[in-house]
């Protein structure tokens, strides 16, 4: 599984509303659907949801409160802006500590169309975003792979280090930061004896932190 490394919204983004007395085909799971079809549903879920809205949370806010609090902040933002109060709420697997009735459901964006058009929803403009900030940081290629770890996404990051979109407690982030990483050190010691010609110097890998 590919993960996420640079990002302002991971699975933080979520739509909150309801969908009106209408049937819209497809609606599934984000990740099941191709871009193509995640591209052509969002606007129908916009035009036909009774209320909806997203909230973005920025890397350094994931990094101070882990992933899924940072999720949880991101939820009760998007249920603050929207236009009308719900009286019930589906979570995908999370809960609110807000006084409005609800169920968390385990893979809830698999079993729930109001889930998955949620996910849709936060999927599109989470991608949209990313294309906006490859303008900003092309090196990159954030456009590309939408801020996966994809192999020329943790080259570029080796090459160039973190960005400000960049969360540090993905570890290939926090390692491209850090000096030390295949690093080698020689013994201090054993640099002694070789100066005294008693010992050859020896590599030694360093070890991570």
């Amino acid at each position: 599984m590919t993960r996420l490394c640079c990002t302002r919204f991971e699975r933080a983004a979520r739509k909150l509303g309801w969908l009106r007395k209408r049937r819209i085909v497809g609606l599934d799971d984000s990740k099941k659907l191709v871009a193509e079809r995640r591209d052509e549903l969002a606007p129908r879920i916009r035009e036909h949801a009774l209320a909806w809205s997203v909230a973005e949370i920025d890397a350094q806010r994931i990094d101070a409160w882990n992933i899924y609090q940072a999720s949880r902040q991101a939820m009760t933002a998007a249920l603050d802006q929207l236009s009308i109060l719900p009286d019930y709420l589906l979570l995908d697997a999370m809960k609110l500590d807000v006084l409005i009735e609800q169920k968390s459901l385990i893979h809830g964006d698999a079993r729930s169309v109001s889930i998955a058009a949620a996910s849709i929803l936060a999927k599109t403009h989470r991608d949209a975003r990313m294309q906006e900030w490859d303008a900003v940081y092309p090196q990159y290629g954030l456009g590309q792979h939408k801020g996966y770890a994809t192999a020329d996404h943790l080259e570029a990051l080796r090459q160039h280090g973190p960005s400000p979109l960049h969360r540090h407690s993905f570890a290939p982030v926090r390692e491209s930061n850090c000096w030390a990483v295949g690093a080698t050190q020689i013994s201090f010691l054993q640099e002694i004896e070789s100066a005294e010609g008693t010992a050859e110097p020896a590599i030694v890998p360093l070890q991570n932190a």
